[in-house]
């Protein structure tokens, strides 16, 4: 089993051994959550990476990683468990024309052999490589209900099932929880879980994550993209790029051979980071000259 970080700065260090930049306060908490069993909340705006911390913790720890993508609508039998009703209805047919007891054949049916694990149960199974990353993803597009059930699992590692009991991990799983903040979510989730706000990075540090994840980029190139995008973040479009659009943008741009940014190869490649026509034209009207100006 891989050791946990013994420190914030074997932490830093493990997290950029992934190519994740993270500061020191993010690290901070990413440490604390790992020592003190406890899941870690993060919120921040989209694509600013909150997601990537639970991928590299899998990576770096070398566990797995159990994702449960949210969305509206989401209910237990998706989230945590469903009973195999097919096999549960041959089984009690079968034991009908055996004649079995009818106590007997309830017991049967609802065992763990007819049990879909699904992600939130899986996360509280042992494994030999050590307990798994837990990531519930964009947990904003959820409902009240869903929040509220999750409450037992963040506060003690367990679920309870009706028909079986209560299943508790023998080690508790790393949970990493995200929100874009589309809604304010209660706070009995917050505080089962340690918090961290996610900004955007700094130009200088934008500029790091860049080139570490697009190694065949210019630096001159990576520097004006992490400016042209920090102007974005400050104008009136709707949606702001993450960094993941800043690494796509330049990703794009290394594809076409393009090695220092200007005008015409903003005009051709803004649909790599502006997904919505709207804020193109926001970006248009300001003038693309503007964009990639020195300040």
């Amino acid at each position: 089993m891989t050791p946990l970080p013994a420190s914030v700065t074997d932490t830093l260090a493990m997290l950029g051994s992934a190519d994740y930049v993270a500061d020191r306060s993010l690290a901070t908490a990413v440490h604390l959550a790992l020592h003190l069993n406890r899941p870690l909340f993060l919120e921040g705006e989209a694509g600013v990476g909150k997601t990537e911390i639970a991928k590299v913790l899998a990576s770096a720890l070398k566990r797995r990683l159990i994702r449960l993508q949210c969305y509206e609508g989401l209910d237990v039998a998706s989230a945590v468990y469903e009973w195999d009703y097919a096999r549960q209805m041959i089984e009690i047919r079968l034991a009908e024309a055996a004649e079995e007891d009818r106590s007997e054949i309830e017991s049967t049916i609802f065992s763990e052999r007819f049990l879909i694990k699904r992600p939130l149960l899986q996360a509280l199974e042992p494994e030999i490589a050590g307990a798994p990353v837990l990531l519930i993803d964009e947990l904003d597009r959820t409902d009240e209900p869903f929040e509220a059930y999750l409450h037992e699992l963040l506060s003690d590692f367990q679920v309870t099932i009706p028909e079986i009991g209560t299943i508790h991990a023998t080690h508790p799983p790393i949970i990493v929880l995200t929100s874009n903040r589309t809604r304010d979510l209660h706070d009995a989730v917050k505080r089962r879980c340690l918090y961290q706000w996610i900004d955007y990075p700094s130009v200088e540090r934008e500029v790091e994550i860049i080139r570490r994840r697009v190694p065949g980029a210019s630096q001159t190139l990576a520097v004006q993209v992490a400016d042209a995008i920090s102007r974005m973040r400050d104008s009136d479009v709707q949606k702001p790029p993450g960094v993941a659009e800043a690494i796509d943008w330049v990703a794009a741009l290394t594809v076409l051979g393009v090695e220092e940014l200007d005008a015409d190869a903003v005009d051709r490649t803004l649909g790599s980071v502006l997904k919505y026509s709207e804020d193109q034209d926001v970006i248009r009207a300001a003038g693309l000259d503007a964009l990639v100006s020195r300040r």
